[in-house]
């Protein structure tokens, strides 16, 4: 069986940007395809500080996750749906990044972390992985991004192994059939996106 192409991307590999919105600054991490802009991408995966309750900028057509990598949390109001509690321990949370969207803080600023997908063009799901081993099939996914926020990890993927340590971003495009071996260390905290085009 081929050995899958993993790709590390490292904190100087990631790109730092105004928000939509003009409000923040976002750290970009991942998109696909790699010269898509905000505007066109399929999929995208970025890190921002919020440090005021506020709006979220709009992205028509797209699907967000939104997750709390540091700090109290927040209180997020979705057109639509009831008001959510997002923290640290809560599990990444889904909603339409083309409903108005507003963000109240808990106490004081913290720091998200975003997957966003184009919909009828890429699907995603998202989970925090906090367990010492996992294994990962192929069929649920295309491509497979990993970001490590605290921790190590180490990975095997058909025997092509690799070492994702504290802010790295691991990237694998499962073009060959495989499953992934995640061994976390003690404390490791992994950000799980799979992504499956339409």
């Amino acid at each position: 069986m081929a050995k899958p192409n993993i790709k590390i991307l490292r904190p100087d590999d990631y790109r730092e940007m105004t928000w939509k919105n003009g409000k923040g600054v976002t750290v970009e991490i991942a998109i696909s395809p790699d010269a898509a802009t905000v505007e066109d991408f399929d999929w995208r995966i970025s890190m921002a500080t919020v440090s005021e309750d506020g709006p979220f900028s709009s992205f028509p057509g797209i699907d967000r996750t939104l997750s709390v990598l540091d700090g109290k949390g927040l209180e997020l109001f979705v057109e639509g749906q009831a008001a959510a509690l997002l923290t640290r321990d809560t599990p990444p949370h889904g909603f339409a990044a083309d409903k108005p969207t507003h963000a109240r803080l808990i106490d004081g600023k913290l720091t998200d972390f975003n997957v966003m997908t184009r919909r009828g063009t890429c699907s995603h799901s998202i989970e925090m992985m906090t367990a010492s081993a996992r294994v990962i099939n192929r069929h649920a996914w295309t491509i497979l991004v990993a970001y490590c926020h605290t921790g190590t990890a180490n990975i095997d993927a058909n025997g092509n192994s690799a070492l994702l340590e504290k802010g790295q971003t691991m990237i694998v495009d499962s073009a060959q059939s495989a499953s992934l071996a995640f061994a976390l260390t003690r404390g490791a905290r992994i950000y799980l996106a799979r992504f499956s085009l339409s």
